[in-house]
Parts: C-alpha cells; structure tokens; sequence
C-alpha cells in the first residue's frame, strides 16, 4: 500500500530530558551535566550550540560531535552547568539557511520565550519507585462492603441506599448524601481484582469522618472514619497492600476543612480560641472564607502558624501520622492544591507546597505527593514543592476531546462552558506539548495522567464504545506520565459527570462487566509494566492528523513504535525510524509485523479506531 510521508518529527533535531539525551537525572549543584541532542542524517544542522542561563544571564557554548549510529543519525554532546535549583537550557542550531531554536516546545525559526525551554532541576528528585507506578483510584464509599458494614448504622446526614439497586444521582441536593457503606476491609476483600488487572500502587480519596459521602469535607483528621472500620481497619488495608509489594497513597484537604471540624467548631463559637486564627474569619461580620463560597468547606489560613504547626509539626502532625506505622501510606494527593494558601492578596501556595514537601519527606523520604490542579499547573511545579500534577488540562482534555464521541455532550471537568471540546489530532497534541513544554521532564514524568476520576465524567460516556475506550486508555499507558486507572473504567462502567461517574463496582454482577476492556487494559498495564521505554523512554512525536497520532517511545536499548487511531484514515509512511533495515513485530493490537520498503520506510495501516504497538527486533 501507499500512504503518504509525513513523518517530519523524525527528520529534525530531536532532545527531551529521558536518561537517552540526560544521563544524569537527578542533578546536583555545582554538576556539569552533560546532553545531547540528536540529528538524523538528511538534517542540514552544521554546528549547534547550548545556551543556558547562569544566575539568570543566558551564556552559550558549543555542542560537540559525540557518535554517529548504525542509522546515521549524529548525536552531539554539550554541557550544561547546574549553577541554579532549576536551570533552563536550549539549544541553537546552525543550519544553512540561518539558525533555529530547539526547545521543549519544539524547532522554532523565531525568538521564543524562556519558559519553553528546557530544565534541569537540583531538588531533591521524587522517589524511585513512582516512575514504575500505576495508579488505581478509589471511592470508598463505592467500591466495596466487607460483611462487618451491615452492622454500622448510617449517620444522620446520610440516604442509605442499596448498593445493586439505587442508581447514583447526578445532580441535586440529595448528591452529596447518597449512601452506600462501602468500607476499607472490602477493599481488602478485592485486591486480587487489582492484582489480575496489573497495577501496583492504590490511590484512595478521603477516608476521615465527615459528613457526605465524598469526605473532602472532614470533621477531623486525628482518626479514620468508623463508618469506613476506624483506624484498624486503615492498619489491615496497609498491611495487605504493602504484602504484595504494592503502594497506598491518601488523600488530604489542605484548602480546606468542613464546616463539622472540630477545629472550626472551636473557632466558630469562641473568638478567642487559638482555633480562630486557622480560618478566613471577617471580625465585624463574623463571616468566614469558604471553597467557591460553599459554606460547609471552611477555608484554612496558611499565614497561621498553629495551623503550620498542627499539620507539620511532630510524629502526630496531619501530614506525618499517617505516614508512619501502623498505617504506612506511602505518600499523599493534595486536593485542590491549586487553592491551598492563595486568597486575595496572601500566596502562600509555593511556601506550603515545600513545607509539605520537607514534612513528608522528612518522615518518610521514599513518600510522593501529587497536586491536584485543574487548570494550567505549570507556574506551580519545578520548585521545592509537588512532584508532579494530577494532569487534567495537558492529558486528559485533549485525550478526550479527541476521543469524544459524536452527538455526546458532557460536562468538561475544566468548567469550560459547552463541555466537551472537540478537537482534531493537531489541536490535541498541540496541547499536550504546550502543556508538557511549560515544565520540566521530570515533573511532566511523575504526574498523573488520567483519562478521568471522581471528578469527570467517565472515558467511556465520552467516547462512546469500546473501541475509542481502548485507544484512550492506549494512550494512558504508552505515553510518559503516571498512569491512574478509576476503578471501574476498567469494566467499562458510564457517567455523565463527576458526580454520577462514582458508581459502585458491580460486584453482584459479573455479566455486566464488559470483560474485553477488562482485558485489554490488563495487556496494556502488562506492557507498560514489562517494557522499560514506556516507563523511562524518551518521546519523539512522528506523525499526526486529524485522526491520527504516532509516536516513538525510546531508550539506547529499546524502540517501541505506538500508533492511535479514532477512524480511519489513510495509510502513513513513514522513514528516518531508528534501524529501520529491522522488523517491527506487533506487541499489541494485532496488525502485522512492520517491515521497511527498499527506502527503509514502513508503511502504517489505515483501519481505525485502532490502537497498535510493535517493538523493534532485529
């Protein structure tokens, strides 16, 4: 078959900040690290020079050739100095025409500003084990009940509701009330579910008392919620995750409590009680700050030092305890991260984020924190703060408003008004790089991607079928990134938004599961947990289209070539794929072996939607 070349991303001069163009991934002051940029045999690069900025002043030196490789391709070597916490560099490339940049954004012919470029970090790096993780978000009120929930009586606040036969509501009042009583000892009834699907690290959203059935609202954090088994039954959950060598992370409200805490019970009636300076309270009125002006979440004040104290200070802080034995989690996602310390004229948002940071690892240095944010995170990371992100706006967006399904409409998780967007194959990626080029490597590597949550409405009522389903999720586990699975998206379970999507799993019944997602998102973890290029890889974008994505997952060992279709389209050949005189064999996704024309190209098949892996072999 025919098709047409397009594969422009691999003729140019190509760097990303993997260990294949940075040995070195976690720099420290005063290092010369070296990189490499690498430029395929018909490019018209002469010389190339690295600029870095040194104390804020940018200053340039010239790039060497290091090697040539099998395929021609020549890699040239320069040093950056690590003088800063975090160092920008980029490179200029000389060619004959005239000179153009190369920065985390791309080739650019134009100046372009700083905060494109690419960036070493010195902080200390995140922990070793996150970059392996996938992650598997749980609700605890919907995904299971051990036998001892039947005998806990539901609290005043709440509808109880039958776990097989109350749909969930979407919308209303009633919403936040619908209850359900899954708890953690039927988690621990059903992580050999977890186990047959493949992932390694358990994410659960809030488990302190309070008073709705998402508990963003807590009413303490000295104890785990009874309704869910106390804090003994937080210890056996630990001990069964941690036995299969596997991860638990919380889930903690830094902006702010519920209106039921007892720290804002304290304030709240006596205007002398130390607990006073820890809210927003107005002393003529009496009014206090809350979440989006939703009273019942009362909005915590970082400028207090008793609050930096009670969450950070000593074994029995909020962010420590926990953390420590019996219970052990393994690190914390920060909810609405984005808010935590911002109010009017206070930002205390960075200075928070590195107090946490220093608390969380200072009790445990192996632990990871992830911030939630919503929107554009990028001015937020890269500093001494979170790892990485919960990446919505850069991963789970475009993702899904490529994916989106015809005559769907759904609320977008960003508020955007009229939902959903829908955008082609370049507007989608585009996105994606903007977003990924505002950052460094490493914080882009250690978010979360997702293709939904608690929060969205779930992948399949937006995509429609399964087979998008599978591209999305595709995606999810080949592209760089975290990969966090909500529970249920597996089996193909539906809602139309955040609120509806928290459906109970469906225990009761097993014929209702769509059982082929099931198994290819056990093949897609499985891959992504076998292949190392998936997990540590660079990234070399080769082709898209309106309907098309292809891209290059690579380490100095490894090639995996990676195509997502949402319909067909034509055939794509491509050229310049590294040791293209060699087979691809196909290692997801079923289409033939690829294997090069008399020009060392090969030529992608056009059938769609469709997801496809092939691995080089020679």
């Amino acid at each position: 078959m025919g098709g047409t070349d397009t594969a422009i991303g691999l003729r140019t001069a190509h760097h990303d900040g993997s260990a294949l163009y940075v040995p070195e991934q976690a720099p420290a002051l005063g290092d010369l690290v070296p990189v490499f940029v690498r430029v395929p045999a018909a490019s018209p690069v002469r010389r190339i020079f690295v600029r870095s900025t040194y104390d804020g002043e940018p200053r340039f030196s010239e790039a060497v050739v290091d090697r040539r490789d099998s395929r021609g391709d020549t890699w040239w070597r320069a040093e950056v100095p690590v003088r800063n916490p975090v160092t920008n560099y980029r490179f200029l490339l000389d060619e004959p025409d005239g000179s153009r940049w190369l920065t985390a954004c791309g080739i650019a012919d134009h100046d372009v500003a700083d905060h494109t470029d690419f960036r070493l970090v010195a902080y200390d790096p995140p922990p070793a084990w996150a970059r392996d993780a996938v992650i598997y978000q749980i609700f605890p009120d919907r995904f299971a009940r051990s036998p001892q929930a039947a005998g806990r009586q539901p609290p005043d606040w709440a509808i109880p509701c039958d776990w097989a036969r109350t749909p969930v509501i979407g919308r209303g009042p009633e919403t936040p009330y619908q209850f359900y009583g899954g708890d953690l000892d039927g988690i621990a009834a059903h992580l050999d579910h977890l186990d047959r699907l493949g992932v390694n690290t358990v994410y659960l959203t809030p488990i302190f008392p309070a008073r709705s059935n998402h508990r963003y609202d807590a009413a303490t954090f000295d104890h785990v919620d009874p309704l869910l088994g106390g804090d003994a039954a937080l210890a056996r959950l630990s001990d069964a995750v941690h036995a299969r060598g596997w991860r638990l992370i919380g889930d903690i409200t830094t902006n702010h409590t519920g209106d039921g805490h007892e720290w804002f019970a304290a304030a709240a009636t006596d205007v002398n009680s130390p607990e006073r300076e820890l809210y927003y309270f107005d002393p003529e009125t009496g009014d206090y700050e809350s979440w989006n002006g939703v009273k019942s979440l009362p909005k915590l004040d970082w400028g207090s030092r008793e609050l930096r104290r009670r969450f950070l200070d000593g074994s029995d802080a909020v962010v420590r305890r926990w953390l420590l034995p019996p219970y052990r989690l393994d690190g914390w996602r920060v909810d609405v991260a984005n808010m935590t310390g911002r109010r009017g004229a206070d930002d205390y948002t960075h200075e928070v984020a590195a107090l946490l940071r220093a608390a969380v690892t200072e009790c445990r240095p192996d632990a990871l924190l992830i911030a939630e944010h919503g929107h554009d995170y990028t001015r937020d990371l890269d500093a001494d703060g979170w790892h990485g992100t919960m990446n919505y706006p850069g991963f789970t967006e475009p993702v899904r408003s490529w994916l989106v399904a015809d005559g769907v409409s759904l609320p977008s998780f960003l508020g955007t008004p009229g939902g959903v967007r829908r955008l082609d194959g370049v507007a989608a990626l585009a996105t994606m790089r903007t977003f990924a080029s505002l950052v460094s490597w490493r914080s882009y590597t250690h978010s979360w991607q997702l293709l939904g949550s608690h929060d969205s409405a779930r992948i399949r009522s937006v995509v429609g079928d399964a087979a998008r389903h599978e591209v999305a999720a595709g995606l999810l586990m080949t592209l760089p990134g975290i990969p966090m699975i909500f529970a249920g998206d597996e089996l193909g379970l539906r809602g139309e938004n955040g609120e509806a999507s928290r459906t109970p799993m469906p225990w009761h019944a097993p014929k209702t599961w769509d059982t082929a997602t099931f198994d290819r998102y056990r093949t897609l973890v499985a891959l992504r947990r076998t292949e190392p290029a998936l997990r540590h890889g660079g990234l070399r974008w080769a082709h898209v289209d309106a309907d098309t994505l292809v891209f290059l997952r690579e380490t100095a060992t490894e090639a995996l070539l990676v195509l997502a279709r949402r319909a067909a389209a034509a055939p794509v050949r491509l050229a310049g794929l590294p040791a293209a005189e060699n087979v691809y064999e196909n290692v997801y996704g079923g289409a033939p072996a690829l294997r090069p024309d008399a020009t060392g190209a090969v030529v992608l098949p056009g059938d769609g939607p469709t997801f496809q892996v092939w691995r080089l072999s020679g």
